[in-house]
């Protein structure tokens, strides 16, 4: 399948989602020697990542982030460091790589948050993202006084609009505000400050923000929307996308949907990357990847991690008090609040398939194994298939350890490479320029620009 006999003008983008000690599914982790036991809130294990990453040419390390938790959590989410301090001190060893982390537009300020990006966004000369979210965990609600979690509509009405403002915060100063004229005495062209003066339905803030603009103008906005509230939102506002996945023809319907709801908002759907989940598991031939995944999927199977993380869906639900033999419970109202779209997936599912809780429960992992599994020829040949077939402009690849990444970056990556699928060199020093996304106009500058033509 190589490409190397004709031209191809769409590249691969390549993200790493480091875990730590085990994310989502990944409960054998911790114990795996290869693994220190403190990766999680060690800043060293994120630079080696970062670096590693970066020395492959990936386009950013992403950092995810919630701010709930109770004993069943996964490893990782249990003792971590905060996204926006932990990336500001990779910034400072990394050169290219692009900065994105996790925040809830539910539990933070407008103006306090922009603030904190826009400084990540200077640290690292213009490579912050800011992966927006409306906080899926229900618990999270009493960690800031509240007695219950936002609805949907609330949540996702909430995050438009926080998007609004902070974009509009990141422009209060033109890219010309400073022209630090000695000889005339002159810091500052106050005609280029600008307050924002925002009131809507969740916020009312004045501004300015008291910080310019960076290199790339403005953070990257990601968006990792399911439901038909968050599909709307990315199409809306999201620059970069954190996708579902699922099967093939799953990732071409959201790969589609997306792609026509972005345009209909008047967008360029080029402007619009979408990544879809990749944990690879990579070996020197497929018979050894595919034993290395039986392994991995025994070293997660721990049934009642299984029960707990199938809970997260229902508002950290406790499932253990239920008959794990009789059909799976009516708990739909509990997820109102919560994982919604995702939890209406596995009611579904169970009553289709008159499925037990216990199969549910044992299912969960199931549906978490990579399509990409083999040895770097067969990666590299499924992810040029997928990509073909319009299901994702990139891969936000999650590994179990650096040996993995590895075998990744020294068996695939060169691949990918070859076949004109994946960059040689980065295009810019900031985000924008490797994503292939324009620097947005200051709307002052362009207003005065339009003004006086």
């Amino acid at each position: 399948m190589s490409r190397t006999s004709r031209t191809f003008p769409r590249t691969i983008h390549l993200a790493l989602h480091p875990y730590g000690v085990g994310g989502p599914g990944q409960h054998g982790l911790w114990r795996d020697p290869r693994v220190a036991k403190n990766a999680s809130i060690d800043i060293n294990y994120y630079i080696r990542q970062a670096q590693a990453a970066e020395h492959a040419l990936f386009d950013a390390l992403f950092v995810v982030d919630s701010q709930f938790i109770n004993a069943t959590y996964p490893a990782h989410y249990l003792n971590r460091l905060e996204p926006l301090t932990l990336l500001s001190a990779v910034a400072t060893h990394t050169r290219h790589i692009g900065l994105v982390g996790t925040a809830s537009s539910t539990y933070n300020s407008p103006f306090n948050l922009a603030r904190r990006f826009a400084s990540l966004d200077h640290i690292s000369g213009g490579r912050a993202g800011w992966n927006v979210v409306t906080s899926f965990d229900t618990g999270t609600s009493r960690n800031y006084g509240l007695d219950e979690h936002l609805d949907y509509t609330t949540r996702y009405g909430r995050a438009l609009e926080f998007v609004q403002v902070a974009r509009g915060l990141w422009d209060s100063y033109e890219d010309d505000a400073f022209p630090a004229d000695v000889a005339r005495n002159v810091f500052l062209d106050p005609a280029k400050l600008h307050e924002l003066n925002h009131a809507g339905e969740h916020f009312k803030i004045a501004g300015p923000l008291n910080l310019s603009r960076s290199p790339q103008g403005q953070p990257v906005i990601f968006q990792a929307g399911v439901s038909e509230e968050g599909r709307d939102l990315a199409a809306q506002v999201a620059e970069g996308i954190y996708a579902p996945g699922g099967s093939l023809e799953q990732a071409q319907e959201y790969y589609a949907d997306i792609k026509r709801r972005t345009a209909a908002y008047g967008r360029d759907p080029e402007h619009i990357k979408i990544f879809i989940h990749g944990g690879p598991v990579v070996a020197a031939t497929d018979e050894d990847a595919k034993s290395r995944e039986r392994e991995i999927f025994e070293e997660d199977n721990d049934f009642d991690r299984n029960l707990a993380l199938l809970g997260r869906s229902f508002g950290a639900y406790d499932f253990s008090g239920h008959d794990l033999d009789a059909p799976f419970p009516d708990v739909a109202h509990l997820a109102e609040k919560g994982g919604r779209t995702g939890a209406a997936k596995i009611i579904e599912r169970a009553r289709a398939e008159s499925l037990t809780l216990r199969q549910v429960a044992e299912s969960v992992n199931q549906f978490r194994r990579s399509p990409f599994v083999g040895a770097p020829e067969t990666v590299a040949d499924t992810i040029e298939q997928w990509f073909d077939a319009g299901t994702f402009d990139g891969i936000n690849l999650a590994f179990r350890t650096d040996d993995d990444l590895n075998l990744f970056v020294d068996g695939v990556v060169p691949i990918l490479q070859k076949r004109g699928l994946f960059r040689t060199e980065y295009a810019g020093d900031t985000l924008r320029a490797n994503l292939g996304l324009p620097v947005p106009a200051n709307r002052h500058t362009s207003e005065r620009r339009l003004a006086n033509d």
